[in-house]
């Protein structure tokens, strides 16, 4: 048998601490969940086990002195210890993805099929998060975004018709104070809407108490899961099953229609108040400190882009998207809608 070449067992070491690595990130993510979501996480953590297992047998003697995980899996590791947050499930699914192994003759093919999988469950475990995050985070990502685009655009439109620097600094303040009133107002409206919405399609809970005296033969329950959606077979299957126990819990998410949180009016608009005021501020940063002219213009300027870059790039991690390109693409998004309202200024200066 020929021996492994170094290139080889370099590689087949990296891999054992890599694996060894993503084992202790699901081990720590499941010390901070309970029930089916820790059991999930332990799973995946002994999956990683069998995988090094593989790698130490490759190896044999030649497994040397334990080397440290790539520096991406280190980082979901001192993330998931400290927080065990969805952004950590979100890099992890992404680094599920990057898996090496079907292209490597050294690993499985089950090893291989078990990265794509992994990626899979771990795309499931985020995306409760997600769910878990849509309502008020939602209002508070974009409240944030709408904010820096839309003040950085009025004050560099309005500064750019020469106005004078208080003048520019007030209009700012006004629109911070306008947008983030009209964003909390408008996100409670809305959040309040769909909620009462959903509300109306639920079923009434005292209609249980008409089971009972239902005509079996007849059985109009079929009819009620027919309107739900049911074929007329599998409804009038089910409505058999329920009057054959009329104990069974009738709220539960195969008798009625599940909805996606959406998250309280209140706090959704408290937090897109909140959330717009904080981005909106930032361009006003430069004239609230006394700065004029070109040099308020260039700092407001980078100060909203670096937050539009943290921004595009949180909303990259939680939809599992390159974080890179989400902030490149909101940047770009952002500096566009600013450039155009600058160049109406101009267009429509105070000297014209």
């Amino acid at each position: 048998m020929t021996p492994p070449s170094r290139a080889s067992i370099r590689r087949w070491r990296q891999y054992l601490a890599d694996e060894r690595a993503e084992a202790a990130v699901y081990r720590d993510l499941a010390g901070r969940r309970t029930g089916e979501e820790r059991e999930i996480l332990l799973a995946l953590a002994e999956a990683e086990a069998r995988h090094e297992a593989h790698w130490v047998e490759l190896l044999g003697d030649q497994i040397g002195k334990p080397r440290r995980g790539a520096l991406r899996t280190r980082a979901l590791g001192w993330l998931a210890r400290r927080f065990g947050s969805v952004f950590v499930l979100a890099l992890a699914q992404r680094a599920e993805a990057r898996s090496p192994y079907e292209d490597d003759v050294d690993a499985t093919a089950a090893m291989a099929a078990d990265e794509r999988i992994h990626e899979e469950v771990v795309r499931g475990l985020a995306t409760r998060g997600r769910n878990r995050l849509s309502g008020t985070f939602r209002a508070a990502v974009f409240g944030a975004n709408d904010g820096l685009v839309s003040n950085l655009a009025l004050v560099l439109g309005i500064g750019a018709t020469g106005v004078s620097t208080p003048i520019i600094l007030a209009t700012g303040l006004a629109g911070l104070l306008a947008g983030a009133l009209s964003m909390g107002a408008g996100e409670f409206v809305s959040v309040r809407s769909q909620r009462e919405l959903l509300s109306a399609s639920n079923p009434n809970p005292e209609t249980r108490s008409a089971l009972p005296h239902l005509d079996v033969d007849a059985n109009e329950l079929s009819l009620v899961y027919r309107a739900r959606g049911m074929s007329e077979a599998d409804a009038t299957a089910h409505a058999t099953e329920v009057m054959r126990d009329l104990t069974v819990d009738h709220s539960n998410p195969d008798d009625i229609n599940s909805h996606e949180e959406i998250g309280s009016a209140l706090g959704a608009a408290v937090s897109s108040f909140l959330f717009f005021a904080s981005g909106a501020i930032i361009p006003v940063l430069p004239y609230l400190f006394g700065l004029e002219g070109a040099a308020a213009v260039l700092v407001a300027s980078v100060l909203v882009g670096l937050a539009l870059l943290g921004t595009g790039a949180v909303v990259g991690l939680l939809s599992g998207a390159p974080p890179l390109l989400r902030a490149l693409r909101q940047l770009a998004i952002g500096f566009g809608a600013a450039g155009a309202t600058y160049l109406l200024g101009l267009a429509f200066g105070v000297s014209a």
